[in-house]
């Protein structure tokens, strides 16, 4: 009787410990998946990612927003023109090379709007240049090893039936929170991508108001908004580099569910941390 009753419990550790590899590999492997892609993702350009929806966005602003951009400008340049000939004292001092700088200061401002996508492409080929860098320099490893993984299961191999069923319905539960926080990893890097094409559709127009001191604030805040969606990827492969560093720290060995929640809470702070990279960036720049 008590054989059988030892050869149930085996098959059920066996059982258990088989359930928390299965859940614990399935939860790394999908986390690590998704952070080993963000390096190449965040240091990609516009024109890189999708070029398709570059295409697309390219054109439609070149079709519907420059003609609207070419209006606002023109209506800058004619405010222009009456501040200057108007800013002598009434045309009493009246000095005809304002114009020359009229003149100067328009053909300026008409040849931002026509590089537009050549100038917003620049902000991101700088941007770029130093997400690869800062990439090569900033090495670790997200993985979660095998040999992490043989002494868990070594680990286990030693604990009784009940304290394996309560790894066992833990590990569960760190599965899916890891899928969700992958999941919203996913969201976070993509959509820092579809907020760059939203910010370059309406390029031409803030670039039309370089044409005019006063008018000229939304032009210069949009190109530190540019330098922040840019420098943003930066800031998130500064937060892998921490979660490599932090993951690398957790050893599986005796205490299994301390090691299961750390993990689980540095990928929190990873998604909570990529979150806020935007804000920071804007916050820095001073973009708003």
């Amino acid at each position: 009787m008590d054989s059988i009753l030892q050869q149930i419990t085996d098959w059920l550790k066996e059982m258990f410990i088989s359930g928390i590899m299965n859940n614990l590999t399935g939860a790394f492997t999908s986390v690590n998946q998704q952070v080993g892609q963000i390096a190449a993702e965040v240091g990609q350009t516009p024109a890189n990612f999708l070029p398709g929806v570059y295409a697309l966005i390219r054109n439609i602003s070149e079709s519907v927003i420059l003609p609207v951009a070419g209006i606002i400008l023109t209506f800058i340049a004619c405010y222009e023109l009456i501040q200057l000939v108007i800013s002598h004292n009434n045309m009493a001092n009246f000095e005809t090379w304002i114009f020359f700088k009229w003149i100067f200061k328009t053909f300026i401002a008409v040849t931002l709007i026509s590089n537009t996508f050549n100038i917003t492409m620049a902000v991101f080929d700088v941007a770029q240049w130093v997400v690869r860098n800062s990439g090569g320099i900033i090495s670790g490893s997200t993985a979660i090893d095998d040999s992490a993984l043989a002494s868990m299961q070594v680990t286990l191999e030693s604990l009784e039936l009940g304290q394996l069923l309560g790894i066992y319905m833990q590990s569960l539960i760190v599965q899916i929170g890891i899928h969700i926080l992958s999941i919203l990893i996913f969201v976070i890097i993509n959509g820092r991508m579809i907020e760059i094409y939203l910010m370059t559709s309406l390029a031409p127009i803030p670039f039309a108001t370089f044409g005019n001191r006063e008018q000229s604030i939304m032009g210069q805040n949009y190109i530190k908004s540019l330098f922040a969606l840019g420098f943003q990827g930066f800031l998130i492969i500064i937060c892998v580099g921490i979660y490599a560093v932090m993951v690398q720290t957790v050893a599986f060995t005796s205490d299994i569910v301390g090691s299961l929640w750390s993990v689980m809470g540095y990928t929190v702070l990873l998604a909570f941390t990529l979150f806020k990279t935007g804000t920071i960036a804007k916050s820095v720049l001073s973009a708003h």
